[in-house]
């Protein structure tokens, strides 16, 4: 089921409308999949469309933490919290915030 949302996406890749939201729909549609390193990769290339890209950022550190690559995930997030800060976006901004608390809590 995954691989008949994947593909369509994959398919528009480097075509006229790739971009920040095509990107984003792959990153998602593969991460729902497991394939966490080329969700990464998709997230990534969301972000180098559109940097402020808040949701891309949040899911590239969702990836990042399934892929126990915490150093990762809190710069993924970091970058997000000062993304939906500038665009206004409160709401992604303190769900990143939490992500990042969460993720520098000391470990028991």
């Amino acid at each position: 089921m995954m691989a008949d949302r994947i593909a369509p996406l994959q398919a528009q890749v480097g075509g006229p409308r790739d971009g920040a939201l095509l990107r984003f729909a792959l990153g998602n549609a593969l991460l729902d999949a497991g394939r966490t390193a080329e969700a990464c990769d998709a997230f990534r290339a969301a972000v180098d469309f559109d940097p402020d890209y808040s949701a891309a950022w949040k899911l590239l550190g969702k990836a990042q933490l399934a892929r126990e690559d915490l150093g990762a995930a809190a710069e993924a997030w970091q970058r997000g919290i000062d993304a939906a800060a500038r665009r206004g976006d409160k709401q992604a901004q303190k769900e990143m915030q939490v992500f990042l608390r969460r993720l520098q809590k000391p470990r028991t």
